[in-house]
């Protein structure tokens, strides 16, 4: 019989049994009904005791539940030195203040996001809540631009050449000008003029696609189509 079980399932069951050496001995037994009747009889006090220790609801039906499972699993050593009661709230008030002094110790370490942690490079407070912010992409961003990446590239590759070589060079690389025209060995208004070139072609294959994002659910759509955009803005 599982303890945790006759709490939640026997709560409201109430058998009469005014002997406490019986109910201990069944209870020793294992007596699901016996349980049931304690819980019935001791829960409020014990909960009500409890509440006033912690002052917080939560804490105080977690700390009632334990209770009830270590009595109904140390029951076995309970040999009458006290009433059944007066050893239930030992068990109780032991309880509340385990989790009294666990909190204590707890809030001591806890501290607010506000707090300052040191300063920025520019010599402004830094927060605590400052560094819990992330800069990253969210999954949503990495997937739209992945797909976004993935079908430039595709569409790069149908370009013909040399138009190609100077995105790829430019636009990709990030290479100057002047060095694409070193590169190449060619005049730096044909690397312009390439260039050009090439951005319109990709801008125009990528026109359709652009075009499909934008009929997408407007939660879905909005991030993959300013992407294409930036896209298209590179070839204007």
């Amino acid at each position: 019989m599982q303890a945790g079980t006759v709490v939640g399932n026997l709560a409201g069951v109430v058998v009469i049994r005014p002997d406490e050496a019986d109910v201990v001995a069944e209870l020793k037994a294992g007596s699901e009904e016996a349980f049931a009747w304690l819980i019935s009889t001791y829960h409020q006090p014990i909960y009500s005791v409890i509440a006033r220790m912690l002052q917080n609801p939560a804490d105080a039906a977690d700390v009632t539940q334990d209770v009830f499972i270590k009595v109904f699993r140390g029951v076995g050593g309970f040999h009458g030195e006290s009433s059944l009661r007066t050893w239930m709230y030992r068990i109780a008030l032991h309880e509340a203040s385990n989790r009294r002094r666990w909190w204590s110790r707890h809030c001591r370490q806890e501290v607010t996001i506000e707090a300052e942690t040191g300063h920025s490079a520019d010599g402004q407070p830094l927060c605590i809540k400052d560094t819990l912010v992330d800069l990253n992409e969210s999954p949503f961003d990495l997937a739209a631009h992945a797909e976004i990446r993935a079908r430039v590239e595709a569409e790069l590759r149908e370009i013909s050449e040399p138009f190609r070589t100077v995105l790829i060079l430019r636009d990709i690389e990030g290479l100057a000008y002047e060095e694409i025209a070193e590169i190449l060995n060619v005049q730096l208004g044909t690397v312009k003029s390439r260039l050009m070139r090439g951005r319109a072609t990709i801008k125009a294959r990528l026109a359709p696609f652009a075009e499909a994002a934008a009929k997408r659910p407007a939660g879905a759509a909005r991030r993959p189509v300013s992407a294409v955009a930036c896209v298209a803005k590179e070839a204007q």
